[in-house]
């Protein structure tokens, strides 16, 4: 696949469109990366997804893609013959999704809104939150992953793409706020995961530094507090 037929618009710092370049990594595909500026969309993304406006948008020749898991299914049923990133039993399938659901549903909202939190009560109340949802996935992790490295067994799939994405905004969000999510105590195969999920091939090379992705979380934040700020 030429790299000028697969295109992704996106930012760097968006665990969303990490999804779409882990997939493509995953299946060693060469795509040109086009770098959304933060607060602004080019008249190529608002072209290529009119509908939400939103990144990541894959293009695949003259062929737009929208939405984040929708890509990286597209990236695995279009480029079959390379390693399968979906399970291939329909339950293991249905499960994958269920939990990929939860964290962009719940999970990672909770996330966020310790960074919105307005008081102490509402940011304790927020941590707990995510704390709760972390238990669960590593319960499913000991149930899927079957004493392996990842959800998905011996390698990289759906989901750990879906949740690994939010690897950098979970270390982000201890180091602003002096907590540990992941640890060995709370949840060990989640910190054994993490680790090997930041360090795989496909990965290490589109997951953004903490130091780096902390200084855009300092801008977004502000946002955030001076959104729900009561008026004056």
């Amino acid at each position: 696949m030429a790299k000028n037929d697969l295109k992704v618009l996106g930012a760097w710092p968006s665990p969303y469109v990490m999804r779409a370049r882990i997939a493509l990594n995953i299946k060693s595909l060469d795509y040109e990366f086009f770098e959304e500026t933060f607060g602004s969309k080019s008249e190529l993304l608002l072209e290529s997804n009119p509908v939400h406006k939103k990144i990541p948008v894959l293009i695949h020749g003259d062929k737009p893609i929208c939405e984040s898991l929708i890509i990286v299914e597209y990236i695995d049923e279009v480029w079959a013959s390379g390693p399968s990133i979906l399970p291939s039993h329909p339950y293991d399938r249905a499960t994958a999704r269920f939990w990929a659901s939860y964290i962009d549903e719940k999970w990672f909202p909770a996330l966020k809104g310790i960074a919105a939190a307005q008081g102490e009560e509402a940011r304790k109340a927020a941590i707990e939150q995510v704390a709760e949802g972390l238990a669960l996935l590593e319960d499913a992790f000991q149930k899927t992953s079957k004493g392996r490295d990842f959800f998905s067994g011996d390698k990289i799939g759906y989901l750990d793409i879906a949740f690994g994405c939010f690897l950098g905004w979970l270390r982000v969000t201890e180091k602003m706020n002096g907590i540990k999510f992941l640890d060995e105590t709370k949840t060990p195969g989640l910190a054994k995961w993490a680790h090997k999920f930041c360090a795989d091939a496909a990965v290490k090379d589109v997951m953004p530094e903490t130091e780096k992705l902390a200084e855009v979380a300092k801008i977004i934040v502000a946002k955030l507090r001076g959104a729900g700020a009561p008026p004056k």
